[in-house]
């Protein structure tokens, strides 16, 4: 072989390896494996359980990591979009600074974020109608206004609202920011489950302003994400939801609903690892006939010794609502022995409700079982945290 040829081929080798690399600004496009609800007939949830492939991505993760994943918008919205405005689908438009241009249907389907309202998009918008309401909507005086409008509405609201426009539809497309991936929490385990990797997804489903709203991500993994279709992902690092190093060590895991995600993976991990480290699962959603996520495997988990203790919370199934945080209340003796034990403690899940209450349940019970005062116990899980024993993952 000539000199030339060889260096060829090292070049080649190069450029195939440098190609490979995926990330956030190169994804990589998964297969779907497998997709299927994991809530039962009669539920008031969908819960999708999505197995993607990484084969042949190079792409690796440990438990606690999250997935990127690049939706696209809705294909009916956005032809209701552009059938409202009379726009041609077809129209080439500019979408970024260095003036790559795609058809209209095409840059609001994949490209540009339409579901999402933001001040600066109603201050530019306020300069392409002379529509008096928005134009005080946008005065500095009118901001608490201003936030209550852009509270559950989208860009198909803005453009009904405030009428007639005189924007062309490039003008109005350059008001829009780039779509943002959605991070997932990772729902398996690498080592248990090479080349793939799983999620669990709630779909996001609601009424706002008279009109039904879907999320943009979840809706689309729901309803328009069939085994052998690609979807564009990355690996997000998250350094700050991890397993301790020792399968000794043991760990207490909080996660209601879609929470469960990625203690799924920390439990797959620890059945392949082995070790002596107990793990407790508080695990709650509305009805345990419809809502108990994972139910066979985690009982299986139960049965083989790899998850000690499951504690469950299903609100709907009594007349009190009962949540994981009065879970945790009924076993605060045995919680607070596994934690001066050395346990690690996480919680994930809903930041606004559920991850307080569970924090202050928390201290309710190291300031109870550990005698101490309520200063004392807010100080020992202070400590935990900066021992790395306290982690969350909240959203």
């Amino acid at each position: 072989m000539q000199f030339n040829d060889v260096k060829n081929t090292e070049q080649n080798k190069e450029e195939k390896a440098v190609s490979a690399t995926y990330s956030r600004t190169n994804p990589f496009l998964a297969e779907v494996l497998e997709t299927l609800n994991l809530n039962r007939p009669g539920s008031n949830k969908e819960t999708r359980h999505i197995e993607l492939s990484l084969k042949d991505s190079n792409l690796s993760y440990v438990p606690g990591d999250c997935l990127g994943i690049f939706p696209e918008n809705d294909p009916e919205y956005v032809a209701t979009l552009v059938e409202e405005m009379k726009w041609d689908a077809h129209e080439s438009v500019t979408i970024n600074k260095k003036d790559d241009k795609l058809p209209l249907q095409e840059a609001l389907t994949t490209y540009f974020e339409i579901t999402l309202l933001t001040k600066k998009i109603l201050q530019q918008a306020a300069q392409l109608t002379e529509n008096e309401e928005i134009q005080n909507l946008v005065l500095p005086e009118n901001k608490d206004q201003l936030k209550e409008y852009m509270e559950g509405r989208d860009l198909l609201d803005l453009l009904r609202d405030f009428g007639p426009w005189k924007g062309s539809a490039q003008e109005i497309v350059s008001l829009l920011r780039k779509m943002p991936p959605r991070l997932y929490s990772i729902a398996s385990s690498l080592t248990a489950t090479p080349d793939e990797v799983h999620l669990t997804i709630g779909a996001v489903r609601y009424e706002a302003h008279g009109r039904e709203r879907k999320g943009v991500c979840s809706v689309q993994c729901a309803e328009r994400l069939d085994q052998g279709d690609t979807i564009p992902v990355f690996i997000q690092q998250n350094k700050h939801f991890f397993l301790p190093d020792s399968t000794d060590t043991k760990i207490i895991m909080v996660g209601p609903g879609t929470g469960i995600a990625p203690f799924r993976s920390f439990i797959q991990e620890r059945a392949v690892n082995g070790g002596t480290g107990e793990s407790w699962l508080f695990f709650g959603d509305q009805y345990s006939a419809t809502d108990f996520l994972y139910e066979d495997e985690l009982e299986k988990y139960q049965k083989d010794g790899v998850l000690t203790k499951l504690s469950t919370a299903f609100s709907r199934d009594s007349e009190k609502k009962v949540y994981v945080q009065h879970k945790m209340l009924e076993n605060s003796k045995e919680l607070f022995a596994w934690l001066e034990d050395g346990a690690y403690f996480y919680v994930c899940g809903d930041k606004q409700y559920m991850a307080k209450d569970v924090h202050n349940t928390l201290i309710d019970i190291i300031e109870k079982e550990g005698g101490m005062s309520r200063e004392a116990a807010e100080e020992y899980l202070t400590e935990m945290q900066k021992q790395k024993r306290y982690q969350r993952d909240v959203y």
